[in-house]
């Protein structure tokens, strides 16, 4: 059974682009604290620690290929093709479990931000909400699509609730966040047809710039904030200095 669809020549490279993803949503997840910190937006705070769940799904994928790539000693003999066999069943449990986390993480990190723009408290709805995201994460290890497409259509919904925030406020950093999400929707479409392999390669390239824009624009925020703050404190010393 072919459990990751990676074609032979992506086979390594896959795992680095990974490797690059998670240190940047680890960083997203800083800056965000770093940005809470500054502005005590609280959406800054929940935008990094759902972006922290997809970086552990990253990271699970990452342990997982590892394993899957570089771990060939149960396979490089042929005569010992009845244990091989046997060896191979007992790991496959593990590498289900890895890639089945990786799933299940980054769908609940997708949920997590389509709610964060909505004012509606919690409900008694997100039991069956998560309930669908294991069955959706469990089911995709037969049907590797399925997962692809559940996270497109929450990347779908994020994009409309940013669209109405940004019809609202014009923000360059609204657009920006919104370009990054389609870029990230548009992965999820290329990794849906990833059984042609340079789609598998540029889905994750894709993905991985994404990512890239959305640090790039936590960044700014963070600049911005920082510039501000400390033009208050001058403005704070200048009229301090007047009265005296």
């Amino acid at each position: 059974m072919k459990i990751v669809f990676t074609p032979d020549w992506f086979l390594g490279i896959d795992v680095f682009i990974e490797i690059f993803s998670f240190i940047i949503l680890s960083l997203f997840f800083y800056y965000s604290i770093k940005s809470y910190k500054l502005s005590r937006n609280r959406n800054s705070l929940l935008l990094g620690g759902a972006f922290l769940l997809i970086a552990l799904a990253e990271l699970a994928t990452i342990f997982t290929k590892l394993v899957l790539y570089y771990d060939a000693s149960f396979t490089q003999s042929i005569g010992q093709a009845v244990v091989t066999y046997k060896v191979v069943q007992s790991v496959d449990v593990f590498y289900y479990i890895g890639f089945f986390f990786h799933k299940l993480l980054t769908l609940i990190g997708l949920y997590a931000i389509y709610r964060i723009p909505l004012k509606r408290r919690l409900s008694g709805d997100i039991i069956l909400v998560l309930a669908f995201l294991v069955i959706a994460a469990l089911f995709s290890q037969g049907f590797y699509y399925l997962f692809h497409v559940s996270a497109l259509l929450l990347l779908i919904l994020i994009i409309n609730n940013y669209y109405s925030i940004y019809k609202e406020n014009k923000s360059d950093n609204t657009k920006m966040l919104i370009i990054a999400f389609i870029m990230l929707a548009l992965s999820q479409i290329l990794f849906i047809i990833s059984n042609i392999g340079i789609l598998y390669a540029v889905a994750q390239i894709v993905q991985l710039v994404s990512y890239l824009t959305l640090l790039i624009l936590i960044i700014r925020i963070v600049k911005h904030g920082k510039k501000k703050k400390s033009n208050r404190h001058n403005i704070r010393y200048v009229r301090n200095n007047t009265r005296k």
